[in-house]
């Protein structure tokens, strides 16, 4: 969507708030306000009209701004329908669909649980809003889900198209890389994506949106049938895994002690 823009506000220590806004308008909406001064204080500097709050899930550092932005602005609150959300004004899940109607678009939802149990992600025309389930090269803990719940959630973004942009909840893609080379330290994809995230972050610039394609590629959390992730998460774990899920859940421990 060329006249759409996505403006990635920093927040906390390594939190992104995403601003959605047509080029053409000063109406904007907001993912994620996990504090409302960011947002605030950049729509007073740009003079722009907020028109929707879109929640992922209902984590703290997702919501804390909630309160005090609409306190200033009368604007629906979407939020998981099977998570409790203080704010909420519009409980949405997979099926459901949101039309931003100033900036000229229409939002799908996907129920993606696993992070937490009612997570959904937001996704149109080339763009995803995934919260902390997948991430740019890795995927979110499990502090709700199960593995086969939270492998099944991220099978659910690889049917999106290869040029759909990630915008994930975190900037987290450097140490997700380093250990997508452990797993897979043949990957050249996976290598030169690894050079330029360093680059970019000792430059301080984001390293998210990436495409789908590019994760696909790198991020051995979608990657869970390929032999290579396989035959690593194997090794891990110190017996033949025979499911995908199961690769998926032998990462995802090694992951967290990575």
């Amino acid at each position: 969507m060329p006249d759409l823009e996505i403006i990635p506000l920093p927040a906390l220590k390594d939190n992104y708030i995403w601003l959605l806004k047509k080029k053409a308008s000063q109406h904007v909406a907001i993912v994620d306000p996990s504090e409302a001064a960011p947002v605030l204080d950049f729509i007073t500097s740009e003079n722009l009209i907020p028109i929707a709050i879109m929640i992922t899930h209902h984590h703290w550092d997702h919501v804390g701004g909630i309160d005090a932005i609409t306190e200033q602005f009368n604007i629906p609150v979407y939020t998981p329908k099977t998570e409790t959300v203080v704010g909420s004004t519009h409980p949405i899940g997979e099926g459901d669909r949101i039309l931003l109607q100033e900036l000229g678009i229409e939002l799908d939802i996907l129920d993606v649980p696993g992070h937490t149990s009612g997570a959904v992600a937001y996704y149109t025309d080339k763009l995803v809003f995934s919260g902390d389930t997948l991430f740019t090269a890795g995927c979110g803990r499990m502090f709700e889900g199960t593995p086969p719940q939270m492998h099944n959630s991220l099978s659910k973004f690889k049917t999106l198209a290869d040029e759909t942009l990630l915008y994930c909840g975190h900037e987290y893609t450097l140490s997700n890389l380093k250990f997508a080379a452990a797993v897979e330290p043949d990957n050249k994809r996976v290598q030169e994506r690894l050079k330029n995230v360093e680059i970019a972050r000792k430059l301080d610039q984001p390293t998210v949106p990436a495409t789908l394609a590019e994760e696909k590629a790198t991020n051995p959390f979608l990657r869970c049938e390929e032999t290579t992730v396989i035959n690593a998460a194997s090794h891990y774990a110190g017996k033949s895994l025979s499911t995908a899920a199961e690769v998926f859940a032998a990462i995802r421990q090694w992951k967290d002690s990575f």
